[in-house]
């Protein structure tokens, strides 16, 4: 059971930039040791002593050391990091490609656990369970209507291969809730979000994350383009925050000749290693377009960097997030565990891409907003570099280091006053809160469609449907003008067909309907 990400395309400030944390991680053999010198007590095994014979009350000595880590980790550097064992079984579980559990998406709305789909093959469809169903009791225990949050579903609905969970649902349009009893499986999670043929010879891949599985998944993906007449490529990484080192390494290893360098790292205590091209590609004859922006983080920009620095196809879109710092996870022997910064990386023409870092974490992770207050996000012009960190590639062009990858052509932010009442409605979640709840009233309807190429040809956005969006958007006190109001009439039209796809046929739907108001694509495209 995994919830996928279901957030709009459209963001506010704070959630898009608010979640950046984009890792690298090498799974080095060394990588799983924790030693303990031994020897006499150090200050820190004196003072925690001292506190705990000697303190006036009963202290909690564990949670005061995890508490000291996470001082001494905060002021390092912003991506180390301290996981306790609940915790690190979880961020774990995230990139291993897999879990255990029911296999549905779900969303919280209206404090009840829906079902937005079941996984194909997976434990709760062949139960019977459908999208649009409603968990109202899990056991005994009520669930609906008590203020659950997604770790407590997760929590219960989890468990190991083989162990069996009783669920009460409640289906629109049935008088009684049904009982269904659901043996737990292995689930497998994807970070290829979409693959598909935008035109005849040109395809799509949409990337999420780097997880364990992600280059097969990507070679799966590349095979099935390539039957369908692909000769040129748009690989999507926007979001896309990273993961695994050796699966960029791989992804962009099928672009590169034999023998390229594709990154290197180096570090205090690690010595300089170079990684490159160790095959021939599936893709080094093929155009290639990148596609990235402040999202782009980490794995993400290794591939973007090796790309651009060998001078292989071209990147589009907006500077990407600035994380050139490589993490090394540590057991720590109690199920707890340590990531921790050991390097920096590189791309192949030297430059390290680390954004600066004061020891303010805040400042850090919401750095986008400097962004948009120095006029970057709506010109290129606004982005300025240091003669110091100018490099140069073997075809002669001139990259930047010092924080993220520049793109070859940039495409700001629209600064268009005519969609700011769309904007507005969308970062309100209007758009999508009303698509979310057509498509759980009319299902039935809207799968008579077929696919989402039908429902993008027939389904027909009525002024009635856009009315009611304007009467939520007037509780909401949002305002505009007839002229802002007709633009939004016609992208919101666009948007909610693409939001309606995605609820009704799964995630695949939604871009290639979406495609019309993507301009960064559309820049892709040109």
């Amino acid at each position: 059971m995994r919830r996928k990400h279901l957030t709009p395309i459209y963001l506010s400030l704070a959630a898009a930039f608010g979640v950046l944390l984009g890792i690298v991680i090498s799974r080095s053999n060394n990588a799983n040791t924790f030693i303990n010198k031994g020897g006499n007590m150090n200050l820190i095994d004196k003072v925690f002593y001292l506190i705990e014979n000697n303190y006036v009350d009963t202290v909690d000595i564990n949670k005061m050391q995890v508490e000291a880590v996470n001082n001494v980790i905060d002021k390092m550097d912003p991506h180390s990091e301290y996981f306790e064992p609940e915790v690190l079984e979880e961020v774990n579980e995230d990139l291993q490609g897999s879990f255990e559990g029911i296999g549905v998406t779900f969303r919280i709305e209206k404090d009840t656990v829906t079902i937005i789909s079941t996984i194909k093959g997976g434990p709760s469809e062949k139960v019977g369970i459908k999208a649009g169903d409603r968990i109202v009791y899990v056991g005994d225990s009520l669930i609906a209507g008590v203020g659950i949050n997604n770790n407590k579903v997760m929590k219960q609905l989890k468990g190991p291969r083989g162990t069996k969970v009783d669920v009460k649902m409640y289906r629109r349009g049935v008088p009684e809730l049904l009982d269904f009893t659901i043996t737990r499986d292995v689930i497998p999670t994807y970070s290829v979000d979409v693959a598909y043929m935008i035109n005849e010879t040109t395809g799509y891949i949409k990337l999420e994350k780097f997880i364990a599985t992600t280059h097969k998944e990507f070679v799966n993906a590349v095979k099935k383009l390539q039957k369908q007449g692909m000769q040129k490529l748009i690989f999507d990484l926007r979001g896309n925050a990273g993961g695994y080192l050796v699966e960029a390494v791989d992804i962009a290893d099928e672009f590169l000749p034999k023998g390229s360098l594709i990154v290197y790292t180096q570090g205090e205590h690690r010595d300089r290693q170079y990684i490159f091209a160790r095959r021939r590609g599936m893709l080094e004859d093929t155009p290639v377009t990148i596609l990235i922006d402040e999202g782009s983080a980490s794995a993400s920009e290794i591939v973007a960097g090796a790309l651009q620095d060998n001078d292989r196809g071209t990147i589009v879109g907006r500077r990407s997030f600035g994380k050139g710092l490589v993490q090394e996870q540590f057991d720590l022997g109690d199920g707890a565990g340590l990531r921790l910064t050991v390097a920096r990386y590189y791309t192949p023409t030297g430059r390290c891409i680390q954004k600066p870092y004061d020891g303010d974490r805040e400042k850090y992770l919401y750095e986008a907003y400097d962004r948009y207050n120095s006029g970057e996000m709506f010109s290129a012009d606004s982005i300025h570099f240091a003669d110091s960190l100018r490099y140069i590639t073997p075809g002669g062009k001139t990259v930047y280091g010092g924080g993220g990858i520049m793109p070859d052509i940039y495409v700001p932010l629209k600064q268009d006053s005519t969609e700011y009442f769309f904007n507005k409605i969308v970062n309100a979640s209007i758009v999508f809160q009303y698509a979310f709840d057509y498509s759980d009233t009319h299902r039935d309807e809207l799968l008579k469609y077929g696919d989402e190429k039908n429902l993008d040809k027939k389904f027909r956005f009525t002024d009635t449907m856009w009315n009611e969006i304007l009467k939520e958007a007037k509780k909401k006190k949002i305002t505009g003008t007839e002229e802002q109001k007709e633009v939004a009439k016609t992208m919101t039209a666009q948007l909610v067909k693409a939001y309606i796809a995605r609820d009704v046929f799964g995630d695949e739907a939604f871009y290639p309907i979406y495609e019309p108001l993507d301009e960064v694509l559309k820049e892709a495209l040109r």
